[in-house]
């Protein structure tokens, strides 16, 4: 039978992989050089290949010790921050939240001064990535995704809607002429998140317009570089008020069809295994942030009103994709 790993030993491992020396590990771990010098020579025989080379006085990795630091230093990462989080005072707070990288900047960003102050004693720290957290193996209290909801496993909440519609700067709006809605879409360049849960082939069928394979689209990773051209003058993005309130409240973009529907469906959800509900920090974030999201959706609706846009909302779950005929 297979022995488990020794953990003493990677942890004398990742000392020395680290610091570079026996003797700094040694310091570093309150042990003789020669007491790592042993860890290290116990660890080769476990798993059967060298894991340093000399260079003058510097202890180097081989490549299978590189494989193997990444992976104990990680582990033991995770160790340390666990026990930091179970060891931490009564009356710390503490709250780890990632999120979808451009909701981050555009919508929660702007906002989370609020939060900071209301909680001054709180630790925060926000993750912004485009892929879930893996709640098993990382130290997360909260995830806010965008999608539809489907996260099988999780707690699941609608945090925010998007309202969906085309949009442009003034002067390219200016720059199409009085044409008819059909033949502005046509002519115009179109810009397309890639991660957008509504795109253009499936606004244009809905809206009933035609489509035009005039060779002008551009398809952007993010929706902040998405939204960045359209201020720029650069065509029409189709783009959610959840990101680009900011510019159309300031008259940077502006609706391009205000006689056609904005639509709007659940796309941002919270996330979480159900046994974070427990902790208080998640439970009052998930509160905090419904009070955001309720002004929010008072904020779309000035602008609508505004514009004289009509709002056109779609169940959750929504299939957001034209018929293959189209």
């Amino acid at each position: 039978m297979a022995r488990g790993p020794n953990l003493n030993a990677y942890l004398h491992f990742e000392a020395v992989a680290r610091r570079g020396s026996l003797g700094r590990a040694a310091e570093e771990l309150s042990v003789s050089a020669s007491a790592v010098g042993q860890q290290i020579k116990l660890l080769e025989q476990q798993i059967g290949v060298k894991l340093f080379r000399r260079k003058g006085r510097v202890l180097a990795l081989t490549l299978e010790g590189e494989q193997l630091f990444q992976a104990s230093a990680t582990a033991i990462r995770m160790l340390r921050d666990a026990q930091r989080h179970l060891t931490q005072e009564p009356d710390t707070h503490r709250l780890a939240l990632r999120v979808t990288p451009s909701f981050g900047v555009r919508w929660l960003g702007p906002r989370l001064s609020d939060f900071v102050h209301r909680n001054p004693d709180w630790e925060l720290r926000v993750d912004a990535a485009p892929d879930p957290t893996d709640f098993e193996r990382e130290l997360m209290d909260l995830d806010i995704r965008y999608g539809t909801g489907d996260w099988a496993g999780y707690h699941v909440q609608p945090v925010l809607k998007d309202h969906v519609l085309p949009l442009c700067s003034p002067g390219y709006l200016a720059a199409t002429g009085p044409e008819g809605d059909s033949d502005r879409f046509a002519h115009a360049r179109l810009i397309d998140s890639s991660r957008a849960l509504c795109k253009w082939d499936f606004w244009l069928w809905r809206m009933g317009l035609k489509t035009s394979a005039n060779g002008k689209a551009i398809l952007m990773d993010r929706s902040s570089m998405a939204l960045q051209l359209a201020v720029d003058g650069a065509g029409v993005v189709l783009e959610s008020l959840a990101l680009a309130s900011a510019e159309v409240a300031a008259g940077r973009l502006v609706p391009v069809t205000p006689d056609l529907p904005v639509l709007a469906f659940p796309a941002y959800w919270a996330l979480c295994p159900g046994r974070h509900l427990n902790r208080r920090a998640v439970r009052r974030f998930l509160a905090w942030i419904a009070g955001q999201a309720d002004a929010h959706e008072a904020n779309v609706a000035r602008l609508a009103t505004r514009y004289g846009l009509r709002i056109e909302p779609l169940d959750a779950g929504a299939e957001l994709v034209a018929p293959a005929s189209v």
